[in-house]
């Protein structure tokens, strides 16, 4: 891509007429077609040239360098009107990958004001696990999920999302828990606080998941208030509301949460954490509290932690887990891939099936070994397997048949 075809397509887009400074490149002549354009984008900061002197408008850029000349202009969207806005999010969307894979980081690269985006993604899975009282047993499900996220201004953002999934039952002999089901499982509104933005307030129903990402005691659809302070190296939550679904259906809880994070911030470095639920509306159900630790080493392994302990009147039950990985795929970089392998441990009462976040049917009175690995064949499609073993009855240590999960899954 030439440089001044961009800079100029830029410099229409996202600045309009004003008194110029000195000229700052030697090799952008006054009588030049690009003069104005050019001291224009330098003046506002969106591009400083090769070495700060030389401009070198005739040799072709790399999509860094783009990415780079696109992340300045949206930097400046707040001067743009509503035809140039779109055409900036254009230039965003075409170099969504670098932006994100290059770690350019832009405050407002998400907060495109007036614009709605809709996401989502699909999945086809296949399970099979023969236990006696499970759902699936050679069961074939397909998933969609669609979200549409509105900016409402510089601060504001209305997210709804819907969800959709089917097991290709029978309706006439399958329960209700094999029918279609299509429901809303996310309409919230998330607020920033405060000049740094680092505060946000988030009203609504929204994914409840504390810990890091093993989700074993819950992880499901909540309706609740959250506040939450982050920075790249520290985070603390806290929320109250109630559970949408499984057998924790209308349970009332308030929730903590502490993170530190180190070796690259919250996004892609290490991280431990603390978090803490009151339950006030449950018989023998209290409190639960736990902690995790995600370690990265070796530049492509990561080790995953987890430990909680769920009390109630008549005792307590442990839960932990721990996942060892190397690689990382990522739907925006095909032929990337994973492995892994888990365990899990947790006692009687201390999971409920149908709201877990954990890939296993069972996780509650459960201890069981697991190995998977994902594969991006292209982008935004990725291939994930997963298989249990020496998956045994927590309390009696009996054998549990052992489960088979197969999927494809498309983002959009």
């Amino acid at each position: 891509m030439k440089k001044k075809v961009l800079a100029t397509l830029v410099a229409t887009m996202a600045v309009g007429a004003t008194a110029f400074a000195a000229n700052p490149f030697v090799d952008v002549p006054a009588d030049s077609w690009a003069y104005n354009s050019v001291v224009e984008l330098a003046n506002s900061g969106i591009i400083q040239g090769v070495d700060g002197v030389h401009f070198e408008g005739d040799r072709n850029i790399t999509r860094y360098e783009a990415a780079e000349i696109v992340a300045k202009a949206m930097a400046h969207e707040d001067r743009a009107n509503a035809e140039q806005r779109a055409l900036i999010n254009k230039l965003a969307d075409e170099f969504s990958d670098e932006l994100n894979n290059l770690g350019v980081r832009v405050s407002n690269l998400e907060e495109r004001v007036g614009n709605v985006k809709l996401t989502g993604d699909a999945r086809i899975r296949y399970m099979h696990q023969k236990d006696a009282g499970q759902k699936n047993d050679n069961s074939w499900q397909f998933r969609t999920r669609l979200r549409a996220n509105a900016m409402i201004n510089d601060r504001a953002t209305a997210v709804l999302g819907v969800n959709f999934n089917t097991n290709f039952a029978n309706e006439k002999a399958a329960s209700d828990s094999d029918k279609d089901k299509f429901y809303v499982d996310r309409a919230y509104v998330d607020y920033k606080l405060g000049g740094d933005k680092n505060w946000d307030i988030m009203v609504g129903r929204y994914d409840y998941e504390l810990g890091n990402n093993m989700a074993l005691p819950y992880g499901e659809t909540f309706d609740g208030a959250q506040l939450k302070y982050a920075n790249d190296k520290f985070a603390a939550t806290a929320g109250y509301g109630k559970f949408r679904e499984g057998d924790s259906t209308d349970i009332k809880t308030g929730y903590g949460e502490l993170e530190g994070f180190f070796g690259g911030g919250s996004a892609a470095g290490s991280a431990v954490g603390v978090y803490y639920n009151d339950f006030s509306n449950v018989a023998d159900l209290d409190s639960l509290w736990g902690a995790y630790t995600s370690i990265n080493f070796a530049k492509k392994w990561n080790v995953n932690v987890e430990g909680y302990r769920v009390k109630g009147d008549s005792g307590h039950a442990n839960g932990y887990g721990a996942k060892l990985q190397y690689g990382k795929a990522m739907f925006s970089q095909p032929k990337s891939w994973d492995l892994w392998v888990d365990y899990i441990s947790v006692e009687d009462g201390g999971a409920d099936d149908d709201a877990t976040g954990n890939w296993r049917n069972n996780v509650n009175d459960t201890k069981s070994w697991g190995v998977g690995a994902d594969y991006t064949f292209a982008k935004n499609a990725q291939f994930q397997v997963f298989q249990t073993f020496n998956n045994k009855v927590k309390s009696t240590s009996e054998d549990r048949d052992e489960l088979t999960r197969a999927q494809f899954v498309f983002v959009f």
